[in-house]
């Protein structure tokens, strides 16, 4: 109970703080019309909902009077040392992040946390991986044009050969639609 309220405190500091970073952001008076704000807005307001949601949790559970036992200190031990492989975990992503690239190194960091948390099951955690991975690569640069590191050589090839995978499915869909005479 008392680590929900921890909790519930550092979400909502942490909103509060999120708002005053977002109100930062400069306006442009072209362009979209909802400019840059509206979606770390939105990403606030869900921090909030969640805060909201922890809040109801915590009320409910005080008012039917459910307590949960307090838990034993090998399995805090053990959270504890979860956490802390996740976040050196992700801290190796982040320094290995440009070298890499966005491809390698998320596979690779996704690859790792599933094969921890969904065990024993390497195809799936691998296929998951990857295909995230590759979809979101070609969604972000392609679709988007929103630049993500390639890595350095030869790692960089990857990103290369996707991108030329890519341009190649394009025209061939273009081709086969133009074809039908759909364009």
């Amino acid at each position: 109970m008392i680590a929900d309220r921890v909790i519930f405190v550092c979400i909502i500091i942490l909103t509060a703080v999120y708002f005053y970073a977002t109100a930062q952001i400069p306006s442009l008076e072209i362009g979209d019309p909802l400019g840059p704000k509206a979606f770390p807005r939105l990403l606030g307001i869900g921090m909030l909902f969640t805060a909201g949601l922890l809040f109801v949790e915590m009320w409910r559970a005080g008012k039917n009077g459910t307590q949960e036992s307090a838990p034993r200190e090998a399995e805090d031990w053990r959270h504890l040392k979860v956490i802390g492989a996740v976040v050196a975990w992700t801290a190796v992503y982040l320094l290995v992040f440009e070298l890499l690239g966005y491809v390698l190194a998320t596979t690779a960091y996704l690859i790792g946390l599933t094969a921890y948390f969904n065990r024993g099951k390497w195809l799936a955690n691998v296929l998951t991986s990857v295909l995230f991975c590759i979809i979101s690569y070609i969604m972000f640069v392609k679709v988007l044009g929103v630049n993500l590191a390639k890595g350095e050589p030869p790692f960089s090839l990857i990103c290369t050969g996707l991108d030329a995978f890519y341009d190649m499915v394009a025209r061939g869909v273009k081709a086969v639609a133009a074809a039908i005479g759909l364009f």
